[in-house]
């Protein structure tokens, strides 16, 4: 196993590696993924978010994760943790996703090449080893963090953040099926600090069609880009007895889906972030748009590992929303993002069919998109 040198990529030392599918730039800070070059054919697509101010000298107040944010990274904890657990003060979505990660090698194999990048976290002692994987021909990333000398109860997940074209309604966002969903029970921003929200805090509903707002009317949040100079955010609880939970974004003018697969019993719930346009305080300033944060986690809502350990109405409700972790067995979560060509007749994914080396995707008029993938990966 080799080491690898960084590389500047948009503004930060990055680890790269590609197979003739897929190229991937990981940061050192952070370990955020992105940007990620996807080759379908003759067509490359790109579709993850990378912040607008990424060229820009900021104040010494901004975090690290504001000063990389792209891409899909991982939080442990997850969330603001504006208030300390026994002592601990996570950052912002933990050291994970703002401390420096280090190169303990890149591997080649036959068909694919693994990236694996460690972290040992000082906030709560533990150690973080990061792989990801390419498989040559597979439009897939293959992520996986194991954690290793963790005590005690914590909340983690995944933070994905695609950029949507320009116009309303352009990616059709669907998910394999939910048990409960509802929007933060305090509202996500503040207009006397320059942050606005539409959705109804604490609305419970039952489709992404119909969810309630602050003006007594519903809006589909299935169709996105839509609400500018808004920030929301709605949390998804996967059916529990699913043994793989998908989401799943169509492009049909661009002409893919992109999507991702998890194991529920692992990662519980996905947070949606609808980022258009709601900050107007540094170093958002209203420009950060069209961005849809696809955040596959363990946790309630996004306030972090004090309110995820304690009882709150996702744990009264039957739902997890931490995991025990025991410093004598390492913890593994694995993760499969990908993408796969589609028509511009396709609306939205409706059906995900796995196989051991394959994944079909179905749409909602029987349409479907095929591409090899190792669905086994997820619970090896």
């Amino acid at each position: 196993m080799n080491r690898m040198k960084t590389r500047a990529i948009c503004g930060q030392k990055s680890f790269l590696i590609a197979t003739k599918t897929v190229e991937a730039a990981v940061t050192e800070t952070g370990g955020h993924l992105a940007p990620v070059t996807f080759k379908l054919g003759r067509q490359t697509v790109q579709p993850f978010a990378i912040a607008p101010w990424w060229k820009e000298k900021l104040t010494s107040d901004i975090p690290p994760i504001l000063r990389v944010l792209r891409g899909d990274f991982f939080c442990l904890p997850f969330g603001a943790n504006t208030q300390p657990y026994h002592g601990e003060r996570h950052p912002v979505h933990g050291e994970t996703a703002n401390a420096r990660w280090k190169c303990a090698g890149i591997e080649h194999g036959a068909q694919s090449v693994t990236l694996h990048l460690t972290l040992n976290t000082k906030i709560r002692r533990g150690r973080v080893d990061k792989r990801i994987r390419l498989i040559s021909g597979h439009p897939v990333v293959y992520q996986e963090h194991t954690l290793t000398g963790f005590r005690g109860p914590m909340n983690f997940g995944h933070h994905a953040t695609l950029q949507f074209p320009d116009h309303e309604g352009a990616g059709r966002l669907s998910t394999s099926r939910v048990a409960y969903a509802q929007v933060p029970p305090e509202p996500v921003e503040n207009p006397a600090a320059k942050g606005y929200s539409m959705l109804q805090p604490g609305a419970v509903f039952h489709s992404l069609s119909a969810v309630p707002t602050i003006t007594g009317d519903t809006t589909d949040l299935s169709h996105y880009p839509a609400r500018r100079g808004f920030e929301d955010i709605v949390l998804l609880v996967a059916d529990p007895n699913l043994k793989l939970a998908w989401t799943a974004v169509a492009f049909p003018d661009q002409r893919y889906v992109w999507f991702a697969l998890r194991d529920p019993r692992v990662l519980a719930a996905t947070l949606l972030w609808l980022s258009n346009g709601g900050r107007h305080y540094p170093p958002w300033n209203g420009r950060h748009v069209n961005v849809l944060g696809v955040e596959d986690l363990t946790a309630y809502f996004h306030y972090g590992l004090a309110a995820s350990a304690a009882p709150n109405l996702l744990t009264e409700a039957g739902y997890r929303t931490h995991h025990v972790l025991d410093p004598d067995r390492p913890f593994t979560l694995r993760y499969i993002m990908g993408v796969a060509p589609i028509s511009d007749e396709f609306d939205r994914v409706a059906e995900l069919k796995c196989n051991s080396d394959h994944v079909t995707l179905v749409s909602t008029d029987g349409e479907e998109t095929t591409v090899p993938l190792d669905v086994k990966f997820l619970h090896t």
